[in-house]
């Protein structure tokens, strides 16, 4: 990836992450990465499949990325699970 196409997914509707995503496969990206973390990865799994079966023709999941991270937290270090989902255009 020349450009970094990431969307990083957090509290706001779910339609707002999704066209991000569009706009930015409607800019010549082909390549997408949709990441988060913790709670908010439910709604990164809605994301991808909105933008997947209703707005995105030719373009599919190239991979799917998990992970685990340590944050530093007041009550001391506590893990976050972290996710990305990377969406290729084809051809």
């Amino acid at each position: 990836m020349l450009k970094d196409n990431t969307v990083f997914v957090g509290n706001k509707p779910v339609m707002n992450y999704v066209l991000a995503v569009v706009t930015q496969f409607n800019n010549g990206a082909q390549e997408v990465s949709i990441k988060a973390r913790g709670k908010a990865i439910s709604r990164a799994v809605d994301t991808a499949e909105i933008a997947l079966n209703r707005f995105l023709e030719g373009v599919g999941k190239k991979e799917i990325i998990t992970s685990t991270e340590i944050i530093d937290t007041d009550s001391g270090k506590t893990n976050v699970s972290s996710i990305e989902i990377v969406l290729s255009a084809a051809g």
